[in-house]
């Protein structure tokens, strides 16, 4: 599966974005779905999950209650609303995808086998 993500840009503290991560090649809805970021000098952590049928989610405590991950299939299209957003938030946004495994949650990075190419975020303080 390709995935294309977009939506990234420069807000100012507090304020919101929704990122999008189009998918293509291959059926979407038997793929669970995650975002991570890297920030600069950083390594690359996990954000959010989704199962493939949007029935289970998963967030990172650092995110939790501010962000939500949400998916259409029949858009075939992940979603990351970003709200309240703080400076710590910048980085590089990526989305990924795996062969669903029903409703088990990860964190993993290793457990994707599917990666977009990054959308940068930038909060100003």
């Amino acid at each position: 599966v390709q995935l294309q993500a977009s939506g990234g840009g420069l807000v100012q503290a507090g304020g919101s974005l929704r990122l999008s991560c189009a998918a293509s090649g291959r059926p979407f809805s038997r793929f669970d779905m995650a975002w991570f970021r890297q920030a600069p000098g950083k390594e690359r952590e996990f954000v959010a999950y989704i199962s493939q049928s949007g029935g289970t989610t998963h967030y990172a405590d650092s995110v939790k209650d501010r962000f939500r991950i949400s998916r259409d299939n029949a858009k075939n299209t992940v979603y990351l609303q970003m709200n309240s957003l703080k400076p710590e938030d910048t980085a590089v946004y990526y989305c990924a995808a795996r062969p669903s495994w029903g409703e088990r949650t990860t964190d993993k990075m290793g457990d994707f086998g599917f990666w977009g190419q990054g959308t940068l975020v930038t909060v100003s303080s």
